[in-house]
């Protein structure tokens, strides 16, 4: 039997054995490394489906907080509501506290009385001593249809793009409409009066687009590195007014794989 010598040079191991252990070694590795190919291929896979996630289960407030002097839970649905008897001092909303991608599409269904206000914000920040208050990007909502579809900063840069409007932001500048997504009038046509809407946001990047009922409504570019937000919260607006009402269902989430 051949015999090799190990490196203290003071025991000598047969070659078969140390053969057979070479090739065991090779065969684990080998084993591993297609496990963890296996592994990162399911992974991979697993990353890049993103399906729409319900956030809101209707019943409860799970992974939402906001000012429940204002916002309860009635038929399945968040209602925001201010009254003569109970004002609202300063804009308030329902956010969401669950996972926040920073790139995302959203969906739900709202229904707001005719004088009422409001808007789904995001990639927002809290401001601070206003609980429950945010400030960012706002896809704008209003019972008379005047403003609903249009990208409004609250708290911030104003109107970035009114509805049927494509906007670039650029810094130090008003924005730039480069575009139309559509007629004002016309496409405000499709959306209900005092009745259930759908809602689809969908923002990618630096470009937010607003839908309403299937409908694009605006369309907004945010070319300004000083005030471009890419990450933040998500938030359910009651604007202050005398009397109001809002409704929000059916709420969903997806999340953009970049």
């Amino acid at each position: 039997m051949q015999c090799t010598k190990t490196a203290n040079n003071n025991l000598f191991i047969p070659t078969k054995i140390i053969t057979t252990t070479i090739m065991i070694r090779k065969i684990s590795f080998c084993v591993s490394m297609i496990y963890l190919l296996i592994c990162s291929t399911g992974l991979e896979a697993q990353t890049n489906t993103s399906k729409f996630i319900k956030i809101f289960d209707g019943k409860t407030m799970n992974g939402w907080e906001g000012d429940t002097s204002f916002w309860r839970i009635e038929n399945n649905c968040f209602i925001g509501e201010v009254t003569p008897e109970k004002p609202l001092k300063s804009n308030t909303f329902m956010i969401w506290r669950g996972f926040m991608p920073d790139h995302f599409e959203f969906k739900a269904q709202y229904r707001i009385s005719a004088k009422g206000n409001s808007g789904i914000n995001y990639r927002s920040e809290e401001v601070p001593g206003v609980p429950f208050g945010l400030k960012g990007y706002q896809a704008d909502i209003d019972g008379e249809n005047q403003y609903t579809g249009q990208n409004y900063e609250e708290r911030g840069r104003g109107f970035l793009a009114m509805r049927g409007q494509k906007a670039v932001l650029k810094e130090k500048q008003k924005p730039t409409i480069t575009g139309s997504v559509g007629n004002s009038d016309e496409i405000k046509a499709t959306i209900k009066l005092n009745d259930w809407n759908d809602i689809h946001m969908i923002v990618n990047g630096n470009v937010m687009k607003h839908y309403i009922n299937g409908v694009l409504m605006s369309e907004t570019t945010d070319e300004d590195v000083q005030k471009q937000k890419f990450g933040g919260l998500l938030g359910l607006q009651v604007h202050v007014m005398q009397s109001m009402k809002v409704e929000y269902r059916k709420i969903y989430l997806k999340e953009i794989i970049q």
